[in-house]
């Protein structure tokens, strides 16, 4: 399964009777998964729901997640009537015109439209069947993200691999130019020695000391073996399952650190152009990393 970026979109709609479900889904990258969820009034109760099912399909990054419902509730709606209170406004009236000598009659418009005496409420839906739909509109916009997510973990795959290439060379370079340098370093040594000391003869034995000591100084071996380790690490990373990002972000830090060491350690004008170039590409490749689950 190739890498899958943190950056995606998926949008999911779904009809049920006279109603529709709606969902989008953004998502970019953050270092964990930071889910934030907007739901319709009255279904905050299924909130811990969605994001348990949000949980199981991505592992890093920040997450939009907008559901919406529209379409006729009427279904839903049931009017309840007050007759006790119906009956008592009718007996004040009968009352009222009495004491007032006025003739009429409550008539049945006039009572329902008198406060209270109807009640409009909404039913109590059943949230099962809701989470039904819910869920696979959740489920199918995930899906639709995943797919621009993998396309986009395809082109970093290729990115990444590409520079990993070009780092590897660059490396190889070093390592070739490396034994050159300990020789040339050796008779510049040399030289030194000898105008320093004009005609005084040179003991062989504290010459190879100071030659073991120079070597010892320029060796660089331990880290171009930790560095070509990193980089057969990396490519299997950049194949396996799961998300590998943060392992992926920690071995480039380690690929600095080598480098930076590398560097410290042979001090010279053209190979230090070398190590340059590893680290703009470490750079490049960390950009990249940072956008992947």
């Amino acid at each position: 399964m190739p890498i899958k970026s943190m950056t995606g979109f998926g949008r999911s709609e779904i009809q049920a009777g006279n109603r529709v479900w709606t969902t989008e889904l953004r998502c970019v990258n953050n270092r964990f998964l930071e889910l934030k969820i907007k739901l319709p009034k009255g279904y905050c109760v299924l909130e811990d729901r969605i994001r348990k099912l949000v949980a199981t399909y991505l592992q890093r990054g920040r997450v939009d997640l907008m559901i919406n419902v529209s379409g006729d509730f009427s279904d839903l709606m049931q009017v309840n009537v007050n007759i006790e209170l119906a009956r008592t406004y009718k007996n004040a009236l009968v009352q009222l015109g009495r004491e007032l000598s006025i003739k009429g009659d409550a008539d049945l418009m006039f009572l329902a439209s008198l406060p209270d005496v109807l009640a409009r409420e909404q039913k109590n839906e059943d949230l099962e069947s809701v989470w039904m739909l819910l869920s696979r509109s959740v489920e199918e916009a995930i899906v639709h993200c995943e797919t621009m997510r993998r396309q986009e973990g395809s082109t970093l795959l290729v990115d990444l691999e590409g520079r990993l290439d070009i780092f590897s060379k660059v490396l190889e370079q070093v390592a070739d130019a490396v034994p050159e340098l300990l020789v040339q370093r050796k008779s510049l040594l040399q030289e030194r020695l000898e105008k320093l000391l004009g005609n005084v003869q040179i003991d062989p034995m504290r010459l190879a000391q100071e030659v073991v000591i120079l070597a010892d100084k320029t060796d660089v071996t331990e880290e171009i073996v930790r560095l070509r380790s990193h980089i057969q690490q990396f490519r299997s990373s950049l194949v396996e399952d799961g998300a590998v990002g943060r392992r992926l972000d920690f071995l480039v830090q380690e690929f600095l650190r080598e480098v930076n060491t590398l560097a410290s350690k042979i001090s010279d004008a053209p190979l230090a152009h070398l190590a340059v170039e590893l680290k703009a590409e470490l750079e490049k490749m960390r950009e990249q990393i940072q956008n992947i689950e």
